[in-house]
C-alpha cells in the first residue's frame, strides 16, 4: 500500500495546465515500487540504487560502500517486521533515506538515516553500529533513538526532544534525520486513530516545523504545513485545494505571461537566467485568501529567477524594475542581509495591466538549493573546509544563535513540563534580530526581545545586578524593545546583593531570561507587606535633602502625594504657605496695572515664545505658546493678552527627570542642581514603577540663561537617562 493509499489527507497531485509549472523539490515522486523493486541479494537493491542515484546527482564521488553494508544490517534487522499500514517496516527508513538523499544530505547521513530505527526496535546495539559505521554514524542514530515509556513515563517525549536537541547542538545531521522521519510518518498517519493524527500532527506544528523553518530546509517545511493543516483543518484544507483545482483548470494562465515577458526582457538585457513558475503550497495559498479574500490566477503562484553569479540577481531586477512596472513596497534584499536560517533572495513584484500582482524571487542555483534544503545542502559541516571560511556568522551555520540560546535555557528548565511548554513559545518566536556590545560583540535575540533579555543573553544570572542600559549611546529602560542592528550597552551595579524585579518577568521574552528570573524568585518570596518607602524599591537607602531617609515620617505637609518626598532648600514649608521669596521672570504686559502670573503647568522661562490670558481678579496668566492649555482656551473663545519678556531673566521652572533607581540618586541629583546655581523649592519622587523613578523639581534660576546647562548637568548624573520642562499640569 502506498504512502498516498494510507493517508487520505495527503495533499494529491493537480493536472492540468498547472503541470506546465516547476514545483518545488518533489520529495514523493517515488513510491513503494521505487523503494521495494525486485533485485537479487547479491547485488544492490533497487530501493538503494534509486538512494544511490538521488546521492550521486549531489555527490559524484561519494563512497557508497557504506550505504551497501547499512542496507544489509537495516533489512536483517527489521525483517519480518510490518508497518500499520502493512507495508514492510524497512520502507520507512529507505523513504527517509531516500527524501534525505533528494535534499543533498552527504553520505554519513543517509548511512545513519537507514540505521535510524535499528537500536530502538530491533536487537542491534549502538555498540554495534559503532563498531561497524564509525563514531559520527553512532552519534547520529543515538541522537535520534527515543527513549522508552516504560522509563520516563509521560515525560518520555519532552525528555526525548530534550535529548534530540542537545545532540543537534552537536551535530545538526541530527535534526534533519528527525525531520526527515516525521515527514514520513505524517504521510503515512492516515491509518492511525483521528485522536492520535492530532496528537501527532499538533506536536508537529507546534515544534518540528518551526525547527524545519529555522534550519532552513524549505522542502520538508511546507510539506510538513500541508499535512497538518489537512489533519488539524480538514474543511478549510478541503476549500482551499477546490480553489487550486479550479485554478488549474482555467485555459488562461496570468502568471506564465509574465514569465514570458521576464524572459523577453532578461534576453534583450543578456543576462542569462532560467526563469519558472513555482505553484504556492496549500497553507500559502489558504494565507493569502485569508489576507486578500478574492484570489486571481496570479495568487496561487510566484516566479522564480535562476541566474548564475550574485551580481545578476541585482542586474535581473534592475531590468524589471525598468522594463515592468514594479510595486516598490514589495521589495526585500535578502541575499544582502541573509535570514537567521541561511535563506537569501531578492523578492519583488511587478503589476499587470489587469491590476494584478506578480511576485518574483530571484536567487543563484545555489541559493535556490540552500533555500529548499537549509543546513542539508551544506553537505558534511564538520569535514575539513576546503578553502578559507566565509566571514560572520555563516561561518559556522549549524550552531546559529538560536540553537546555541535553546540549549542554554533547556538546561536549566527545571522539570520536562516546563521544558516542554517553554520550547513552543521559544519556537513561537519566528523571527531573529541581532544586536551590537560596545566591544563588538554580538547577540542575537527573538524579534520583540528588550534590553532584559539582552542582560541574560550576556551575563546569564549575573544579569540580576543590571540596573539600565544604553541602546546607540542613549540611557534607556530595561523594558526597552530592541531592534535588529542597535547597539546595547548593559549597566551592571556593583551591589553583589542585587536582585531583579518581579515586573521584568513583564519584559523577559527569552527563555533564559524568564527561566533565570522565576528560579530567583522562587528562591526569594516576596515579604507579605512590601515596603512603602523608596529604598527597598531603589535597592537602598535614597537620602533626602532635608536630612530624612526615604521611607521615613516626614514634617507635617512634607508629602502631597503617596511616598513622594517633598524638600526646600532654605525651608520647610506647607503647601497653604508661599515661599518666602519668590523669582519670577520680568513680563511686560499690554493691561495696565495687571497683575502678571507665570503658569504653573508650562513655567514659561525666557526666551520661550508666549501668550496671555486674561483670569478673575484682573490678572493675567502667562503660558508657553505650545502648552496644551493654550489651545483649550483659545478653542472656549478666550481672548489672548499680548506678552513679551523683560530685562530681568530671574525665573521658576519645573523640570521633570527620569532615571533608573539606585542608592544615593536623589543626593547626587540635587548635588549637582546646586552646583548649577538651582535653588531647588520643592523636589517631588514618584513611587519608582518598572525600575524607572519619575522626578519633579521647581527650581528658581537667577537667570533663565542657566537652564540648558542645570538640564545638561541632570542628564549627565549616572541612572538619569532623561530630563524636560514641565507640560501639563499634574503631569
Amino acid at each position: 500500500m502506498s504512502a498516498e493509499a494510507t493517508n487520505p489527507a495527503t495533499p494529491g497531485p493537480v493536472t492540468g495546465p498547472a503541470a506546465r509549472w516547476r514545483a518545488r523539490i518533489d520529495l514523493r515522486r517515488l513510491g513503494r515500487a521505487a523503494l521495494l523493486g525486485p533485485a537479487a541479494r547479491d547485488r544492490l537493491p533497487d530501493a538503494i540504487g534509486h538512494v544511490a542515484e538521488a546521492h550521486r546527482a549531489h555527490h559524484p564521488d561519494a563512497d557508497l560502500e557504506p550505504l551497501r553494508r547499512a542496507w544489509v544490517l537495516a533489512e536483517s534487522s527489521h525483517r519480518g517486521q510490518m508497518r500499520k499500514s502493512g507495508e514492510p517496516y524497512i520502507t520507512h527508513p529507505l523513504a527517509v533515506t531516500l527524501i534525505l538523499a533528494e535534499l543533498g544530505a552527504e553520505t554519513t547521513t543517509l548511512t545513519a538515516s537507514l540505521l535510524h530505527d535499528t537500536v530502538e526496535d530491533t536487537d542491534v546495539t549502538l555498540d554495534q553500529v559503532g563498531e561497524q559505521f564509525g563514531a559520527e554514524v553512532r552519534y547520529l542514530v543515538d541522537g535520534v533513538t527515543k527513549l522508552e515509556k516504560v522509563d520516563y513515563g509521560a515525560a518520555a517525549e519532552p525528555e526525548t526532544f530534550r535529548k534530540m536537541l542537545k545532540a543537534t547542538g552537536s551535530d545538526v545531521r541530527v535534526m534533519s534525520i528527525k525531520l526527515a522521519d516525521r515527514l514520513h510518518n505524517m504521510r503515512t498517519l492516515g491509518v492511525m486513530r483521528p485522536e492520535k493524527q492530532a496528537r501527532i500532527a499538533k506536536v508537529t506544528r507546534d515544534v518540528l516545523i518551526p525547527l524545519a523553518e529555522r534550519l532552513g530546509v524549505q522542502a520538508l517545511k511546507t510539506e510538513l504545513e500541508d499535512l497538518v493543516f489537512a489533519i488539524l483543518h480538514p474543511e478549510e484544507y478541503e476549500h482551499t485545494r477546490e480553489l487550486i483545482v479550479d485554478n488549474a483548470s482555467r485555459a488562461d494562465d496570468p502568471l506564465a505571461e509574465v514569465a514570458d515577458e521576464v524572459r523577453a526582457v532578461l534576453r534583450d538585457a543578456d543576462i542569462q537566467a532560467e526563469v519558472v513558475i513555482r505553484p504556492r503550497h496549500f497553507v500559502s495559498v489558504h494565507r493569502a485568501a485569508r489576507k486578500r479574500g478574492q484570489l486571481r490566477g496570479a495568487d496561487f503562484g510566484r516566479l522564480l529567477v535562476l541566474v548564475n553569479e550574485d551580481a545578476d540577481c541585482y542586474g535581473v531586477l534592475g531590468e524589471l524594475h525598468t522594463c515592468l512596472t514594479p510595486v516598490v513596497s514589495e521589495f526585500k534584499d535578502f541575499i544582502a542581509v541573509p535570514k537567521f536560517n541561511l535563506y537569501q533572495s531578492l523578492h519583488t513584484a511587478v503589476a499587470r495591466p489587469d491590476g494584478q500582482v506578480a511576485e518574483v524571487l530571484i536567487r543563484t542555483h545555489q541559493m535556490h538549493k540552500v533555500a529548499e534544503a537549509g543546513v542539508i545542502a551544506l553537505g558534511n559541516p564538520y569535514a575539513p573546509p576546503s578553502e578559507e571560511p566565509v566571514d560572520g556568522e555563516r561561518e559556522d551555520p549549524t550552531r546559529p544563535g538560536w540553537l546555541s540560546r535553546l540549549l542554554d535555557w533547556q538546561e536549566a528548565a527545571p522539570d520536562p513540563d516546563t521544558f516542554w511548554s517553554t520550547l513552543r513559545e521559544d519556537l513561537a518566536q519566528d523571527r531573529e534580530i541581532t544586536v551590537f556590545r560596545p566591544d563588538g560583540g554580538t547577540l542575537g535575540l527573538p524579534d520583540g526581545a528588550t534590553c532584559v533579555d539582552a542582560a541574560y543573553a550576556q551575563y546569564g544570572e549575573d544579569a540580576h545586578a543590571c540596573i539600565g542600559a544604553r541602546v546607540n549611546g542613549r540611557l534607556a529602560t530595561l523594558s526597552t524593545v530592541l531592534r535588529d542592528g542597535d547597539t546595547v550597552q548593559l549597566l551592571m551595579g556593583q551591589d553583589p546583593a542585587s536582585e531583579p524585579s518581579r515586573e521584568w518577568l513583564e519584559h523577559a521574552h527569552t527563555p533564559a531570561a524568564r527561566i533565570a528570573i522565576q528560579r530567583w524568585l522562587s528562591t526569594h518570596p516576596a515579604p507579605e507587606v512590601p515596603g512603602e518607602g523608596l529604598s527597598e524599591s531603589l535597592h537602598g537607602t535614597v537620602e533626602r535633602p532635608d536630612g530624612l531617609q526615604a521611607g521615613a515620617e516626614a514634617p507635617a505637609g512634607s508629602a502631597d502625594v503617596p511616598a513622594a518626598v517633598d524638600a526646600q532648600r532654605t525651608r520647610p514649608r506647607t503647601p497653604d504657605s508661599a515661599p518666602a521669596r519668590s523669582r519670577t521672570a520680568d513680563v511686560l504686559v499690554d493691561q495696565p496695572g495687571a497683575t502678571v502670573r507665570l503658569a504653573g503647568c508650562c513655567t514659561p522661562v525666557p526666551p520661550d515664545d508666549v501668550t496671555g490670558f486674561a483670569v478673575r481678579g484682573g490678572a493675567v496668566t502667562v503660558h508657553r505658546v505650545e502648552c496644551p492649555a493654550v489651545a483649550r482656551m483659545k478653542d472656549a473663545g478666550r481672548p489672548e493678552v499680548e506678552v513679551r519678556w523683560g530685562d530681568t531673566a530671574e525665573c521658576r521652572v519645573t523640570l521633570y527627570a527620569e532615571s533608573f533607581g539606585r542608592p544615593h540618586l536623589l543626593a547626587d541629583l540635587t548635588e549637582a542642581m546646586a552646583l548649577e546655581g538651582a535653588e531647588i523649592v520643592s523636589a517631588m519622587v514618584e513611587p519608582p514603577s518598572q525600575q524607572r523613578v519619575r522626578h519633579t523639581y521647581t527650581v528658581d534660576l537667577p537667570d533663565a540663561a542657566l537652564l540648558p546647562a542645570l538640564m545638561r548637568a541632570m542628564r549627565n548624573v549616572p541612572g538619569v537617562y532623561d530630563v524636560s520642562r514641565a507640560q501639563t499640569q499634574g503631569a
